[in-house]
């Protein structure tokens, strides 16, 4: 008779359609899991509906105030109701909390076989650096309980032994029960020196149109404050005095008020493309044909754009903090953080002569060090550790 895989649920975000379903991590983990031997894991992914309560509320306020507020009541109250109702008729060896930030949910399950991945420490700075992050009593409140949970489960992942030295600095878990997990690489980004040309992808070909011809720097990511975006609109702009046709792509993220405005009195917006939801066979198309793409990042917890970006050719211009420096190596070119004439001379090299550059072979070799494929071995070879 034939035993039974151990079944694994892979705990994810909500899915919606005006939600970000299924974070890349928890996708890539499921994908590459389920193609593991026949004697590893049956990955099963576990995403309940976003429920929105508050939305058509208009006395309430603001509409951010009540997304938030809809966030807050989804994720401290529907999910947990969920897994407890799920984890009574459905059978689970082993649970898996694909982001740190949905910790509090392992209250509800059995905490001597679950699993949480840590990506960053940023969730939990209010209470590790008060001084510095200064967060509502409500807010802080809310991350001691993700903390809690965080602390309680099995075993906790990291992507870059930059993240272990923060968590065991503020001594956030015990050492033993860290796993080194790092990130890997779509297919869709994947290029070698032999196929050296990433096809332009045929499902969003009116968000390539808004892009052109002329030439553009790229971002990848979000526009909170540690992405320091603020660097990246005074390097765009100081850049264009030398290259007065060159545009800057943005994809993700929504522009703050600061950051709207220092585009105003740039007068850089006619020079912005700022693209949003894009697949990542787009994305891919669009780190190949970049100048060049740039981390003005003064903190990350991996990184992800870097390996993406080098996996597809490009050429990477990234801030000089250790986590970068760690997965970026010798492929990637650094500038000194939040530097803007550092980052100008750097950058106006590479636009003058981009040979000067890390070879093509080194940026696909650094690359090829990160697979999704290594990161669902790991994972699932330390759930069957705690059977």
């Amino acid at each position: 008779m034939t035993k039974n895989k151990p079944r694994l649920a892979i705990i994810s975000d909500f899915l919606e359609e005006n939600w970000p379903s299924m974070d890349l991590c928890a996708q890539m983990l499921f994908q590459h899991m389920s193609n593991l031997d026949a004697e590893s894991i049956q990955p099963i992914l576990v995403c309940p509906k976003f429920n929105w309560r508050l939305q058509g509320f208009s006395w309430i306020g603001q509409k951010h105030l009540t997304y938030n507020a809809d966030r807050l009541i989804n994720r401290f109250w529907d999910y947990p109701q969920y897994l407890k109702q799920k984890i009574k008729h459905e059978h689970f060896d082993f649970y898996h909390i694909a982001d740190h930030t949905y910790a509090q949910l392992v209250d509800v399950l059995p905490s001597e076989r679950t699993g949480v991945f840590c990506h960053d420490i940023d969730a939990f700075r209010s209470l590790l650096e008060p001084e510095k992050e200064v967060r509502p009593r409500w807010y802080q409140a809310m991350s001691r309980r993700i903390l809690r949970g965080m602390q309680s489960c099995a075993v906790v992942f990291y992507s870059t032994a930059e993240v272990r030295k923060q968590i065991e600095y503020y001594q956030l878990i015990e050492p033993s029960r860290l796993v080194h997990a790092p990130y890997g690489i779509a297919e869709e980004f994947r290029m070698t020196p032999e196929y050296n040309h990433i096809p332009e992808p045929e499902n969003e070909p009116e968000k390539l149109d808004q892009v052109g011809e002329a030439p553009f720097l790229l971002h990848v990511g979000s526009c909170i404050p540690r992405k320091r975006i603020d660097i990246l609109l005074n390097v765009f702009s100081k850049i264009k005095s030398s290259y007065p046709e060159l545009q800057l792509v943005k994809v993700g993220g929504e522009w703050t008020q600061s950051q709207s405005q220092q585009i105003t009195d740039l007068n850089i917006s006619k020079s912005i493309i700022h693209l949003h939801s894009l697949h990542r066979s787009t994305i891919a198309h669009l780190y190949q044909q970049a100048s060049a793409v740039l981390l003005t990042s003064e903190a990350e917890g991996f990184g992800l754009p870097v390996i993406e970006a080098l996996a597809c050719g490009a050429i990477v211009i990234a801030s000089a903090i250790p986590v970068l420096y760690e997965v970026g190596g010798e492929a990637v070119v650094y500038c000194q953080v939040a530097n803007v004439s550092d980052w100008v001379n750097k950058l106006q090299q590479v636009l003058a002569n981009p040979t000067s550059t890390p070879s093509l072979n080194l940026r696909l070799s650094q690359a090829g060090k990160y697979s999704w494929s290594a990161h669902a071995e790991i994972i699932a070879e330390s759930y069957l550790q705690l059977d």
